[in-house]
């Protein structure tokens, strides 16, 4: 997950929706078809977190007249042009990914029964110290 202003770059929130912004745009341009939820005048995609090693993201969509807490995920495999769009929000689709019980077919899950296995560590011990 993200953090703004993050020692780490990976981690800044706010460098990372500038730079996704740039990527899709560019991406959108060379003729990748944007996502369903996208395609509404004044649509984008506000990343929120991403798949170590994969280039997956999760972003909220956010479009005009919907306030945060309606926001919902779209997530993006990354490294070709797949996205799924979850009618929940941020917290739901957490839990739901965190107990295995996201309809996804490529964030964890699926088909996984029971609870998923997790471990959290520390942007430190993942990522080393700060590179700014």
């Amino acid at each position: 997950m993200g953090d703004p202003g993050s020692a780490y770059d990976d981690c800044d929130l706010h460098g990372q929706a500038a730079e996704r912004a740039e990527i899709l745009a560019d991406l959108w341009e060379a003729g990748e078809e944007r996502p369903d939820g996208l395609t509404g005048a004044g649509a984008r995609v506000l990343p929120w977190a991403f798949e170590e090693g994969s280039g997956a993201f999760l972003y909220w969509l956010v479009r005009p007249g919907r306030r945060p807490e309606e926001w919902t995920v779209l997530y993006n495999e990354g490294r070709g042009p797949l996205w799924e769009h979850h009618t929940i929000g941020c917290v739901a689709f957490l839990r739901a990914a965190l107990t295995g019980t996201v309809e996804s077919e490529y964030f964890g899950g699926g088909d996984a029964a029971g609870p998923v296995g997790h471990r959290f560590d520390a942007a430190g011990h993942v990522l080393g110290q700060p590179q700014r």
